[in-house]
């Protein structure tokens, strides 16, 4: 199988493409896919870097849709043929997978390999964050960083169905106006972004969902009304300096978090209800998957220095 493989951590350059990889071994409870497409996301990036190390050498990727080749011993309620998606697998820039069939989501009609590939683990994300860290309510002021990313889009779209007015972070005119498409009613820029929240707002936001991470995190912060929620679920720009406890006394009380989404889809319940419910929005348009870019599998290294140089809107797409 094509694969792209890690032997040292660093740039994107240590993305190396390998065509002769053999074939994963389908285990018991195990199917095998071929792959479709594999999703990008900051996670990769940060197994790549080494900022969360993993046994090297490595196949990165933990997201991606396909079509089921094979099932291995005691799998029952998936066949060949079957259209699945996955998320946190292991191994998934590759053009064949072996998924644990308990991580396995059916794909619906209405829904394309790709669009699953591009929605599944930013939707699972966005979900939990717009329905368990915090539950956006009808009435409340939520902040989006990054509002045109991938995963901004997908809060801002879902905040927006619960009723919240949102208002996001975009760094160019061009953002800006995809993020206004999906549904936010004010935009700003970064430098002074907590002032401008004030004023719009008059006491804050009821809750900051931040993936940028160090370079905001003091303004976003500032951003929260009393016993506002801290949400923040990335580290973009760099890891958070260690923080004083104090600081949410003295702005109100505040909630800080950091979650990660493997906590929030640890049965399989909870799982499946979160992507339906995200497959069944895509299925009936009431939200859209924007993928901005889409690269052959060995072109992984550009997909990477593009995502991270900020030059890729939506969702950034492998195909092997």
């Amino acid at each position: 199988m094509r694969a792209i493989v890690v032997s040292a951590t660093g740039g994107p350059e240590v993305l190396t493409y390998v065509d002769d990889q053999p074939d994963p071994e389908v285990n018991p409870g195990e199917v095998l896919v071929d792959v479709a497409a594999s999703g990008v996301n900051f996670i990769d990036v940060y197994h790549r870097m080494g900022r969360y190390p993993l046994s090297l050498p490595f196949i990165p990727g933990e997201e991606g849709a396909g079509t089921v080749v094979a099932v291995g011993e005691d799998v029952h309620d998936v066949a060949a043929g079957d259209t699945v998606a996955w998320a946190a697998v292991p191994r998934s820039y590759a053009s064949r997978i072996a998924v644990p069939a308990s991580k396995l989501l059916p794909v619906p009609e209405g829904v394309t390999p790709e669009a699953a590939a591009a929605v599944t683990l930013q939707g699972l994300t966005a979900h939990y964050l717009t329905h368990s860290t915090y539950a956006v309510k009808a009435g409340d002021d939520v902040l989006v960083h990054a509002a045109a990313g991938g995963m901004g889009l997908l809060l801002t779209q879902i905040a927006k169905l619960r009723g919240a007015r949102v208002i996001g972070t975009v760094s160019t005119e061009e953002k800006e106006t995809l993020a206004r498409q999906a549904g936010a009613d004010e935009v700003l820029r970064y430098h002074g972004f907590a002032d401008a929240v004030r004023e719009l707002t008059g006491s804050g936001v009821h809750v900051v969902y931040d993936g940028v991470g160090a370079t905001t995190f003091d303004e976003s912060i500032a951003s929260l009304r009393p016993r506002g929620m801290m949400a923040l679920y990335g580290q973009a720009s760099g890891p958070v300096p260690p923080v004083d406890p104090q600081i949410l006394a003295r702005n109100g009380s505040l909630f800080l978090t950091r979650p990660s989404l493997n906590a929030y889809i640890a049965t399989r319940d909870e799982l499946v209800w979160r992507a339906s419910e995200i497959y069944g929005w895509v299925a009936e348009g009431r939200i859209r998957v924007h993928i901005s870019n889409r690269y052959p599998l060995a072109e992984a290294a550009r997909a990477h220095a593009d995502l991270e140089s900020r030059r890729t809107t939506g969702k950034v797409l492998l195909i092997p």
